[in-house]
């Protein structure tokens, strides 16, 4: 059975379906009533202080969830309509090996958010200094997931180091 987590409060469940009952309509979070959940390949856990971001297949931010403020201090009103590496400033420290399709700027790094976008896959455990509205940066780890419906668009969770 697939695992799913809400990214507004955490909460993690499996559950045979996708949607919601006969409809095409994606599957909401149990607990809290957000209006769709991740689903995820494999077992994951998050960090307790693991901040979540919702963004739409052109990396603009759909919501910013549980621990998006505490790492941030950014309120939704600031970030949603945003792009996610505009808003966050991240600088991806140790990008990892996408292959040079995954190199969207030339200078031989990849990006974890625009290789989730462009090929559907995970990027997890890669190191990037986020830098939320050019405040002093912090280190942390993301995990980058894509969405598996036709909508696209991606989930970020940082875990801040330290």
């Amino acid at each position: 059975m697939p695992f799913f987590i809400c990214p507004n409060c955490g909460n993690r469940e499996t559950s045979g379906e996708r949607t919601a009952g006969f409809s095409s309509r994606p599957k909401g979070c149990s607990k809290c009533g957000f209006g769709f959940v991740f689903e995820l390949l494999d077992d994951y856990y998050p960090a307790p202080n693991a901040a979540f971001f919702v963004c739409d297949q052109q990396g603009r931010v759909l919501d910013a969830g549980r621990g998006s403020y505490e790492l941030t201090g950014l309120k939704d009103e600031d970030v949603i309509g945003r792009p996610v590496k505009e808003i966050l400033g991240l600088e991806w420290i140790d990008p990892g090996d996408g292959g040079p399709e995954a190199d969207t700027d030339g200078d031989g790094d990849t990006d974890p958010i625009e290789t989730s976008l462009e090929w559907g896959v995970r990027s997890l455990g890669k190191r990037v200094a986020v830098n939320a509205e050019e405040d002093s940066a912090a280190d942390a780890i993301a995990d980058v997931f894509p969405a598996y419906d036709e909508d696209g668009g991606l989930m970020i969770v940082l875990t801040p180091e330290g």
